[in-house]
């Protein structure tokens, strides 16, 4: 392979990775968005667990959990809450 294949090669790659760039964008930032509230909401678990021994309420640390609350906020967690005591 010589050099210009190899150019033309490099060429053709970039090409690609700016056009897959340009056709997920908007996906990849709603995924990475959902990714972040789910930081969000374990982090909102975390505190609640913390706060048992006061609060005497307490929710599973899980992934589900965790991306109920991120998506849909307070009333995710109060879904949740529900949902739990109406199981128990």
């Amino acid at each position: 392979m010589g050099v210009t294949e190899k150019v033309a090669l490099g060429i053709l790659i970039l090409f690609l990775i700016g056009t897959m760039i340009r056709l997920f964008h908007t996906p990849l930032r709603m995924v990475l968005r959902v990714a972040a509230n789910t930081l969000l909401g374990f982090g909102a678990l975390l505190l609640l667990n913390l706060t048992t021994a006061i609060t005497g309420i307490s929710l599973g640390l899980n992934v589900l959990n965790a991306l109920v609350i991120g998506v849909l906020g307070v009333p995710g967690l109060g879904l949740l809450l529900l949902v739990q005591w109406l199981f128990t």
